[in-house]
């Protein structure tokens, strides 16, 4: 039963770094707290449904999801954000009326009942880990979350695009001095944000299912995982999101009555002593 439960949180953990992996970056580069997040990752898992289940590929609705909800926030960006450009509160209020419409769309096309993304055959079933039957598919999305770490950081951390995110963390207006095409460079690292939310929902919707509210939930969890690891820190989305997903998932066994303190008790104990996360710094 641990076994079986720490598995669990695992799995539950890689999918929270893939959505949560995106909202760090394009909260750490561009100083936006997209409240519509969630609502991408919804998007992104109806749209998975629909192309996946109607092709019977599972691969070609993952890539559909993320084009489809890169896209999304290439409208976005570059259709309600750059006239609320340095205004925080106007930047939040209306990634929330963002939200609400995806939302409402959603609610039309879909209607009130939860969907799955159909998987390929191959990681159906179960198969046996040291002695616990666990599903194929849940250790998929755990090599999935570790494969896009490694890709992440290697991007962040190897090539010139990656140091570019990192000058512009630490410092957007010596970047933008130096004659980088910050508006370009934030263009996509906005829509690789949400690339990887698009993502999150084609993986998360073949086990978590896909249903009105899902994307607030993942969004709390999102913005804990990154409040936790710090703005901008991808090392500190990953421990964030380990750190969530298994409270979460211990949680609601051990004490299911006061599953949302377990989660966000602790975080609220850590930044009063660690007020910019794990890995974060004072803006």
């Amino acid at each position: 039963m641990l076994g079986f439960q720490l598995l669990n949180g695992l799995t539950f953990a890689a999918l929270l770094f893939v959505v949560a992996s995106g909202f760090t970056l394009v909260f750490g580069l561009l100083r936006i707290v997209n409240l519509a997040h969630g609502a991408l990752y919804l998007m992104g898992g109806y749209v998975a449904y629909e192309v996946g289940g109607r092709t019977g590929i599972f691969a070609l609705g993952v890539v559909a999801a993320m084009v489809a909800v890169a896209l999304a926030g290439l409208a976005l960006d570059r259709g309600l954000l750059r006239f609320v450009a340095g205004h925080d509160l106007r930047q939040v209020l209306l990634t929330v009326g963002v939200a609400l419409v995806l939302n409402d769309l959603a609610l039309v096309i879909w209607g009130g009942d939860a969907f799955t993304v159909p998987t390929p055959t191959a990681l159906q079933g179960a198969t046996v880990v040291a002695g616990v039957f666990y599903p194929k598919y849940r250790f998929f999305v755990l090599a999935a979350g570790l494969v896009i770490f490694a890709a992440l950081w290697l991007v962040m951390n190897r090539t010139r695009y990656g140091a570019l995110i990192r000058a512009g963390v630490d410092d957007a207006e010596m970047l933008s001095a130096t004659g980088v095409d910050q508006g370009r460079l934030f263009l996509i690292t906005f829509m690789l944000g949400c690339a990887l939310a698009g993502l999150g929902g084609a993986l998360g919707g073949a086990f978590l299912t896909l249903y009105p509210g899902a994307d607030a939930e993942i969004l709390v969890f999102s913005l804990a995982v990154v409040i936790i690891g710090g703005r901008g820190s991808l090392e500190g989305a990953a421990i964030g999101a380990l750190l969530i997903g298994l409270l979460n998932t211990f949680g609601q066994v051990w004490f299911p009555e006061l599953s949302y303190f377990v989660v966000f008790g602790p975080m609220v104990l850590l930044l009063a002593f660690r007020p910019y996360g794990l890995f974060g710094r004072a803006a």
